[in-house]
């Protein structure tokens, strides 16, 4: 990996930064606008990166609201991971992937906490989960279109157009 390359992904990694600093109220503390720079990345620059970008971002995210479940965020990171890396291979049927980035954040992702603490927890976390999956994923789908010839090839070419 070249440095144009980090550097590219360092810039998608600072804007999960501040999305993580854009919060909805949720019982975790960790549920903000974190995601659509994954998905951005994920579009513009394939499923790696932008598992990349959103593994860290989320860990950003949790740091920012306190690690509230401690290391099990880490199980969020890799499940963002997933999340968006499927997103980057369903993108050609970009209704079909944002479906499945919403289904699988805000329904899937939390499934395994059942177990650590408990169905209500799962209740609770639901509706912040939901209504931040969809905005991370209007977010992203509108600037998409948007951000896309600027971004056309620059990962693997190298060249950035602006």
């Amino acid at each position: 990996m070249n440095g144009r390359k980090i550097s590219l992904l360092a810039v998608f990694i600072g804007l999960s930064v501040v999305g993580a600093s854009i919060k909805i109220p949720a019982i975790t503390g960790s549920v903000a606008l974190d995601a659509f720079p994954a998905l951005l990345a994920a579009t513009f620059f394939g499923g790696v990166p932008g598992a990349i970008v959103a593994a860290l971002g989320h860990i950003v995210s949790a740091l920012l609201g306190g690690m509230m479940m401690g290391p099990l965020h880490f199980i969020v990171a890799v499940e963002m991971g997933i999340l968006v890396f499927c997103f980057a291979h369903l993108w050609k049927r970009k209704w079909l992937a944002s479906a499945f980035f919403v289904f699988g954040n805000a329904i899937l992702a939390p499934l395994p906490f059942i177990y650590f603490y408990g169905i209500p927890f799962y209740t609770a976390l639901l509706p912040s989960l939901l209504i931040g999956s969809v905005i991370n994923t209007v977010v992203a789908l509108l600037l998409i279109p948007r951000l896309s010839p600027i971004f056309k090839g620059a990962y693997e070419k190298g060249t950035v157009k602006g």
